[in-house]
């Protein structure tokens, strides 16, 4: 289950998605969610579905990774699915005990369960073509007008990108407590919720004690090189929009109007 978890991981490339600037994808990610939520009828979420998928093989990043990425939250689309079948009023396609599954609720769940999978998709995608620091630059850069009225942009940012950098160094330290423990003779999977529950015990408590041993070590490390937060820094790496950046944000606005258009038409 925790090697399933993509959360964090960068895939370096060279493709047209890990070329565009990092604060352009962050802004075209944000407009093309926005789109996701406001789609109605299948003609607008075929279009997304279809946008999806071609900036999953635009992004070069393994079908198989992407599809890691939506494989740990299946049992929340599941539910939300199972919900929809039955909490919608129309025509009655089955009835299991008190509950009546209609063909709207069909529709309409399936429709939620694939608007998840299409945010889930898209922000996974983001991840895998930019760097912690890439994401980090750019934050801040979005945050910056915010600095004016006492928003600490930079550090906002940094704890941010820690945050997210960290997620698969947990996860893999997770894994080996996980191993070292079973191959002491500890079972979680037998007995009661109580007793699985003190399974987990042996496994919290070296975990915790590891995460508060690497950030008291990061500390130290940001401490020697004089970091001191963001006011007076320099980037070694400057940002610079390019003509594919505007190329893309273009296409996104027709897929934005064209959603919308299509959306408008299903709710005639």
């Amino acid at each position: 289950m925790l090697q399933n978890i993509t959360l964090g991981q960068f895939f370096p490339g060279n493709s047209i998605l890990h070329g565009l600037d990092p604060r352009t994808k962050i802004i075209l990610l944000f407009a093309l969610i926005i789109a996701i939520f406001a789609a109605q009828g299948w003609a607008a979420y075929a279009l997304l579905s279809g946008v999806t998928t071609c900036l999953i093989f635009l992004s070069k990043v393994p079908l198989l990774i992407v599809l890691k990425s939506v494989k740990p939250l299946c049992w929340i689309i599941l539910f939300t699915l199972l919900i929809h079948f039955v909490s919608h009023d129309g025509e009655v396609l089955a009835k299991v005990y008190v509950f009546k599954v209609t063909t709207e609720g069909i529709v309409y769940g399936l429709q939620i369960s694939l608007r998840l999978v299409l945010l889930i998709v898209l922000s996974s995608l983001l991840m895998f073509t930019t760097s912690p620091l890439q994401l980090t630059d750019a934050t801040e850069k979005l945050l910056s007008p915010l600095s004016k009225f006492g928003l600490p942009a930079h550090e906002l940012a940094m704890m941010m990108t820690i945050t997210i950098r960290f997620v698969p160094t947990l996860l893999e330290e997770t894994d080996k407590i996980i191993k070292a423990q079973r191959s002491r003779g500890l079972d979680f999977n037998s007995g009661g919720p109580v007793k699985r529950m003190r399974a987990m015990v042996p496994i919290l408590v070296p975990l915790f004690l590891s995460s508060f041993r690497r950030a008291e070590d990061l500390a130290l490390a940001m401490e020697a090189r004089c970091y001191r937060g963001g006011e007076g820094r320099t980037h070694m790496k400057q940002m610079h929009l390019t003509a594919t950046d505007f190329a893309a944000a273009f296409v996104v606005i027709l897929i934005c109007a064209a959603v919308g258009g299509l959306s408008y038409a299903a709710g005639k």
